[in-house]
């Protein structure tokens, strides 16, 4: 299958993401990912997109459908993929059906994980990180520490990111509505927007969006 995995920040896509791709067997490919790889192996692409990146400025959408069309073209994504973060605006969807268009291929679905924006701001302003190892992560509500401020793994300091900000989170949720949502209507457009509800533990959400896809996939 060939599907897009779209939502606002904080809708657990990246952990949705890693799940469904190891269910569906095929690559899970993030724009983060891309970049990362990119600037590591010091492609020409990855040279560009460090270049803006350096200076502070968006990375153009022709570089990051330069680095999606490489990735998509390996031998491990021929028999599908799951996109996560690309397409991140209706530029970059468009040049996403240009190009599967002229492989002779389409996307199977557009997956939405739909999150009440108070939910949202919930899930990562509640978030805190251990100062001696990120990837010790808890939250005020859901997973709090046995001692507050204190990491349980390690007796690190757990502290709040500043972009997990109440403020900084509406921000990035404003960018989301203006500049992502819109590629949901042009999806819907061609029949391929299935939207589940992202609320609830990680593995229903799973199970939700396997139903979902299934029934499309049967479509």
């Amino acid at each position: 299958m060939r599907i897009v995995l779209v939502g606002p920040p904080g809708a657990g896509k990246g952990t949705q993401a890693a799940f469904l791709a190891k269910n569906l067997s095929i690559p899970h490919i993030s724009t983060g990912d891309l970049f990362r790889a990119n600037i590591s192996q010091g492609t020409e692409l990855g040279k560009q997109a460090k270049a803006y990146m350096d200076a502070g400025n968006l990375v153009p959408d022709e570089v990051t459908i330069g680095m999606a069309k490489g990735r998509m073209s390996e031998a491990d994504a021929v028999n599908g993929f799951l996109l996560d973060g690309f397409p991140r605006n209706v530029a970059q969807a468009e040049a996403l059906d240009a190009m599967l268009e002229a492989e002779g291929m389409k996307l199977d679905a557009v997956l939405d994980l739909e999150v009440p924006e108070d939910e949202v701001v919930k899930r990562i302003a509640g978030r805190r990180i251990c100062r001696n190892d990120s990837a010790h992560v808890f939250h005020v509500t859901y997973t709090p520490p046995k001692q507050d401020g204190v990491c349980d793994a390690c007796g690190g300091e757990l502290y709040q990111r500043d972009d997990d900000s109440e403020e900084t989170v509406r921000t990035r949720l404003e960018v989301y509505h203006t500049q992502t949502e819109p590629i949901i209507d042009h999806y819907k457009a061609q029949g391929l927007v299935v939207t589940i509800s992202a609320l609830g533990k990680v593995t229903e959400v799973t199970d939700r969006a396997m139903s979902a896809l299934r029934g499309e996939q049967a479509a």
